[in-house]
């Protein structure tokens, strides 16, 4: 089994319910900026006190790589969110996470980390799971404006794990890289909600869904970035963002999606791909 695997699916947990949490959120009308503002607002200070008291909040060149990634979290989940207003969960959730595809390109033109035969098996079982599920939605032809912002959050956020895996490679702890992601995204979510509404009028509704999502999304990243540190991104980004699984089942179970034989032959394609991605 591959270094870090432990950790990849202890983070395809936490991301799924994350990204449940979020998929609430928007169906009680949070505002996407309040939601990100007020999530930041509980991770940035939890993740700085985490890393300073392990002792393993260590300021190195390599940390801007984690500051980097919080920008384009910033981007990606801004979009995420905007899109669960226009689409159902179980569909926009495994188009998000198709970005571990941009991580595991990345790390295998930059990374120069090997191609293997159970690799691309893995790879290949996760795309034709994405595909049933998105085809197994039950419901109207998908919208433009949902399928751009699941586009723009998928680049975003793979982009952004790839910073996360340059960063420990050069040095960064992985709790310095996520008080590095913290620091920039709680930063630019505050100033952007400053300017939007002159302000800072966070609905109390808002808390009800920024605190646990912070909670839990502070676990899966550093879940992830011990993962990073010690196995391949092109492995283990990819078995971390099959959180789709839990997201999609509790989008059927809890929100009472619809189901149907190919959404069920999606996520039995999900398991199959994480079993071989596990052990590639």
């Amino acid at each position: 089994m591959t270094s870090g695997t432990g950790y990849a699916l202890a983070a395809l947990l936490c991301f799924g319910l994350g990204d449940f949490i979020y998929k609430r959120s928007a169906d009680d009308g949070v505002e996407p900026l309040h939601f990100l503002t007020a999530q930041a607002w509980v991770f940035c200070p939890l993740s700085l006190a985490y890393a300073a008291a392990t002792g393993t909040l260590v300021i190195v060149p390599g940390a801007l790589w984690g500051g980097l990634a919080g920008l384009f979290i910033l981007i990606g989940f801004t979009a995420f969110l905007r899109s669960l207003a226009n689409g159902p969960v179980s569909v926009a959730a495994p188009i998000f996470r198709l970005s571990f595809l941009v991580t595991a390109a990345l790390a295998v033109v930059v990374l120069d980390e090997p191609i293997t035969a159970a690799k691309l098996t893995g790879l290949g079982l996760a795309l034709g799971a994405i595909w049933l599920l998105l085809g197994g939605s039950g419901t109207a032809p998908l919208a433009r404006a949902f399928l751009n912002q699941v586009a723009v959050a998928t680049v975003a956020l793979g982009a952004a794990i790839f910073f996360h895996k340059m960063g420990v490679n050069h040095g960064a702890t992985p709790e310095t890289g996520v008080a590095a992601q913290a620091t920039v995204f709680c930063s630019l979510a505050t100033l952007i909600t400053l300017v939007n509404d002159r302000g800072y009028r966070l609905p109390r509704l808002t808390w009800n869904h920024s605190v646990p999502a912070a909670l839990v999304l502070i676990c899966a990243f550093l879940l992830l970035l011990h993962a990073l540190a010690v196995g391949p991104a092109s492995v283990l980004v990819p078995i971390a963002q099959m959180g789709f699984i839990v997201t999609a089942a509790l989008g059927i179970v809890v929100l009472g999606e619809p189901v149907t034989a190919r959404k069920l032959a999606g996520l039995a394609a999900a398991f199959a791909a994480l079993a071989t991605l596990a052990w590639a």
